[in-house]
């Protein structure tokens, strides 16, 4: 037993105990007055002074026991027991002045007197307690019924007592003489008894369970004094009765009963009855037979009494006949509305169950009845409907013969459990397995179980549509939509199932990642329709290319992975060796064309590979996978790579200069420099081009490539251009004040141009704010992006020259759409890639390559200009190919402002053969001399 139980068992039986006790000692002062009373207490005087002033106190016992009880919080019924209260102080008062007639005045009691006042209202207030105590009619017809079995009851003992003694009671009072009102009340206190008697037998059967053994003591204890006054009524005793006597004893243990009733309750068992814990008791059909009896053993009461009067020859009195005759036709209006009304509940009854069997045959979920041996009772015809099989043909067979093998162990569990547990706390459970149907397929079916009668009652329904459904979202929100493999959620639960099941540990497990490289080139030029056949040709190419038990997910996009599970090999050098060419093998499959459409298509797929590593978590093995697919792609794509710790240390490196860059924007430690484009014709400065440079705590300044490549695509390569712009164009326009009007060429990537960080608006605002002149800014355009739209591109370059803005292709001779590019875009100046300058004077092929493009360049009317023309050399031979303009190391490096003015004030640069041969102009040479003009200065290590 657990502790609660204990406790609760402790309680219930020290409660037990004390109500043991109790009436224990209730029983010993009731047997002690007995014995007193039947021994005369020793002296008359004693027992006059216990049967007039022991009764009294015994009454007031009562009156004050009732009124503290009624009193207290949260009694049910309290006015019946202020009435009890009430008739027990009646009785008091009236054995009080009983006693202080014999006792202390010692002489007889007069009649009548003022205890006889005090008696004859003992019985009104109970009998309105009991009246309390009763369920109320309800209806009119219970009303009636109500009235009618007290009157059969009162009736009948007015017919018996009448008979018996009242009769010859009135009679004697007539012939003696005696005044009306002591024949008045000799006759008051036997009808009063009957009224009472009445109420109780009527009302006996009508009390609420609530509080039952308090109710049970009070209704004994007025049956006992009702008794007494009965017999103290008789002639015989009456004439013969002296206070003290045994006859006192009853009233005595009556008035205790009635004190003791309200504490009489055990609480468990009542509070048990009111919350409806309790069973019914087998008594109660015999309870309730004895209250249909009731009026009917009335009725032969009162025909007893008159077969009296006949048997003794007596004349039948009229008061009999009168009373009888009510009670007869008492008798027959009861019955009468007892019928009318069976006749109402039978019809009502038919009704309800032609209701409920419309409800049951016509509802659509089918209703079975099992016996506690589970075999089928009762199946309603909705069964033809639901399980293509007739009710006849379920009735008599077992429940678990229909339902399917796989689910019968936990729907037995289920009812075995439902079964045991208290039907109050769980008055009905729900089920849900599948049903075998007529046509032999296997239905899912949800039950409502509930007990009847021993068995079970089953309210069942077809959810095979709602489960299917269900398990088609739940597909659905596992899997790509358009390719049907999983998607990275139930991809990540099964290499989180594959690292913690029984495989865990096993460092042969592997994730691939795989993204499909010139996929964007094949949407925008070919449509995205096809785009999304080539994934759907990949998906089956790499489902078909694992095991059964790997698992082949899309994550999104074109990014594609694997799960590769281990095999429990040992030597990890050869499983790493193995996955490794399962990768290739699907990289060169992957590689293969695709037929779209009446064409083939190519992409190639870059691979990285991780192995599962003792403790890893799901997310940082495909987190490993991952870096090491973005290593294939930076190696040159169409390659597999296997993960390595240091790419994990590269990431938070690039992690770290990230936010090294931040901080730099933040804190102002970007510097602008310009370097000169000098005319090669002349020598002279035609613009100057601005770069940055990131300024160290040591004030050294250093190329910020490497920041750069870190913000590339970013936020902060956004800023970083905004402010190299703003820079630009102002230092710009503060020279061009100052008496150097030359203009200024800022690089901007062509996806920053695409990406709307630069709209024309902006442009055209600095060119106002700063006061620049049309034609004194030129935007160098890279061409090598080939995720760049060129129909977008012309459209940002034609709105930024309308803003009288000029525009240089960057880097020509590297691009893959160099010529597309002249044919589409608005160029004003071709900037030959530093590529082709560097090899001009040793490699013959170049010198041709970069002449031809020189050539066109000038039959297309445009300026050139060579960037990284770092010796006298490359100079003479740029000049003599026709390139009009250059920058680079042989005139200067990047300046900053002072040193820019300087230059401009000097106006010139000596240009290797035309004139004197000179050196070249260096700013101070605080900048060494190298061979590349953008990143003069290696970055600092960090």
């Amino acid at each position: 037993m657990s502790a609660p139980g204990a406790l609760l068992s402790g309680r219930a039986a020290t409660g037990q105990g004390a109500g043991l006790r109790s009436r224990l000692a209730l029983a010993a002062v009731c047997t002690g007055y007995a014995v007193g009373a039947a021994f005369g207490w020793g002296s008359p005087e004693l027992a006059v002074f216990m049967g007039d002033f022991g009764l009294s106190v015994a009454a007031l016992i009562a009156a004050v026991s009732c009124f503290m009880y009624a009193r207290a919080g949260g009694i049910r019924f309290r006015p019946a027991w202020f009435l009890f209260s009430l008739s027990s102080a009646m009785a008091a008062g009236g054995n009080a002045v009983w006693g202080w007639y014999e006792v202390v005045l010692g002489r007889s009691v007069p009649t009548p007197s003022l205890a006889d006042l005090f008696f004859l209202c003992f019985a009104p207030p109970a009998i309105v307690g009991l009246l309390v105590l009763a369920k109320r009619p309800v209806n009119r017809a219970g009303w009636v019924c109500l009235v009618l079995d007290a009157w059969l009851i009162g009736g009948s003992l007015l017919t018996l007592s009448w008979s018996l003694a009242l009769a010859h009671t009135a009679h004697v009072a007539n012939a003696a003489g005696v005044s009306v009102a002591r024949a008045a009340l000799s006759l008051a206190y036997p009808l009063l008894d009957i009224v009472l008697v009445s109420m109780v037998l009527a009302l006996h059967f009508r009390r609420f369970s609530a509080n039952r053994s308090s109710v049970n003591t009070a209704i004994a204890g007025l049956a006992l004094t009702v008794l007494c006054d009965a017999l103290f009524t008789a002639p015989l005793l009456r004439s013969a009765y002296q206070s003290g006597q045994l006859l006192d004893a009853g009233w005595f243990a009556g008035s205790l009963l009635l004190a003791y009733a309200p504490w009489a309750a055990r609480r468990g068992e009542d509070n048990a009855v009111e919350t409806g814990a309790r069973t019914p008791a087998a008594s109660r059909p015999i309870a309730g037979s004895l209250a249909a009896l009731t009026p009917y053993l009335a009725a032969a009461v009162c025909t007893l009494g008159i077969l009296y009067n006949v048997v003794e020859g007596r004349r039948i009195d009229q008061v009999v006949v009168l009373t009888g005759c009510t009670v007869a036709l008492a008798l027959v209006v009861r019955q009468a509305i007892m019928l009318l009304d069976n006749i109402s509940l039978t019809q009502e009854l038919a009704q309800k169950e032609n209701h409920f069997r419309s409800l049951v045959q016509g509802s659509s979920d089918v209703i079975m009845i099992a016996e506690p041996n589970g075999v089928l009772r009762y199946v309603s015809p909705a069964a033809a409907g639901v399980y293509r099989r007739d009710a006849e043909d379920l009735i008599g067979t077992e429940l678990s013969s229909i339902i399917h093998p796989e689910d019968l162990g936990g729907v037995v569990h289920e009812l075995r459990r439902f079964l045991a547990a208290s039907p109050r706390e769980e008055p009905t459970t729900r089920i849900e397995c599948r049903f075998g149907s007529g046509t032999g397929d296997w239905l899912h079916v949800e039950s409502t179980v509930n007990r009847h009668q021993g068995g079970l009652l089953l309210n069942s329904r077809d959810v095979t549509e709602r489960v299917r459904l269900q398990a088609q979202l739940q597909h659905n929100a596992e899997h790509d939509s358009l390719t049907d493999l999983p998607n990275r959620a139930l991809f990540t639960a099964r290499v989180g199932k594959a690292l913690g099941g029984r495989r865990a540990g096993d460092p042969g497990t592997a994730v691939l990642f795989i993204d499909l490289d010139g996929f964007k080139a094949v949407n925008d030029s070919i449509g995205h329709q096809a785009g999304d056949e080539l994934l759907v040709q990949a998906a089956r190419r790499l489902q078909e290319s694992v095991r059964a038990s790997d698992t082949a997910a899309r994550l999104g996009g074109d990014e594609f992975a694997a799960l590769i599970v281990g095999d429990g090999t040992r030597d990890q050098a050869a499983r790493e060796c193995q996955v490794h060419e399962i990768a290739d093998r699907l990289r060169l499959k992957l590689s293969q064309p695709y037929r779209i459409g009446t064409g083939e298509v190519r992409v190639a797929a870059s691979i990285g590979v991780a192995f599962a590593e003792p403790s890893i978590t799901p997310k940082d093995l495909m987190r490993n996978a991952d870096l090491a697919m973005y290593r294939a792609k930076a190696g040159g794509k169409d390659r597999v790579e296997l993960y390595a710790p240091q790419m994990q240390a590269d990431v938070v490196r690039r992690s770290e200069l990230a936010a090294r860059l931040r901080t730099a924007l933040r804190d102002g430690e970007f510097a602008l420099l310009h370097q000169p484009v000098v005319h090669l014709a002349s020598g002279t400065v035609a613009a100057v081009s601005a770069q940055a440079r990131w300024r160290s705590a040591q004030g050294l300044l250093f190329t910020p490539a490497e920041f750069l490549r870190v913000s590339e695509g970013s936020d902060r390569a956004a800023e970083l251009g905004s402010w190299l712009l703003e820079e630009a164009v102002e230092q710009a326009a503060d020279r061009a004040r100052a008496g150097h009007p030359v203009s200024v060429s800022v690089r901007v990537t062509a996806a920053r141009l695409l990406d709307r960080t630069l709209p024309p608006g902006s442009v055209e605002a600095l060119l106002t704010r700063y006061g620049l002149p049309s034609g004194a800014l030129m935007i160098e355009v890279a061409d090598s992006d080939p995720r760049v739209s060129f129909d977008e591109l012309e459209q940002r370059l034609v709105a930024l020259r309308r803003l009288g803005v000029r525009i240089a292709l960057d880097g020509f001779g590297s691009g893959y759409a160099a010529v597309n590019a002249l044919r589409r875009l608005p160029i004003d100046v071709l900037k030959l890639d530093r590529c082709l300058v560097e090899g001009v004077v040793e490699s013959a092929r170049l010198h041709k390559i970069t002449s031809g493009l020189l050539r066109i360049a000038g039959d297309l009317g445009m300026q050139s200009v060579a960037d990284g023309v770092d010796v006298p050399e490359q100079v003479r031979a740029l000049r003599a190919m026709g390139c009009t303009h250059g920058q680079g190391m042989a005139f200067n490096g990047p300046l900053d402002e002072y040193r820019l003015r300087r230059t401009l004030i000097r106006g010139k640069y000596p240009v290797p053969g035309i004139g004197p041969t000179a050196q070249p102009v260096l700013a101070g040479g605080s900048i060494p001399l190298q061979s590349r003009s953008h990143d003069e200065t290696p970055v600092p290590p960090t």
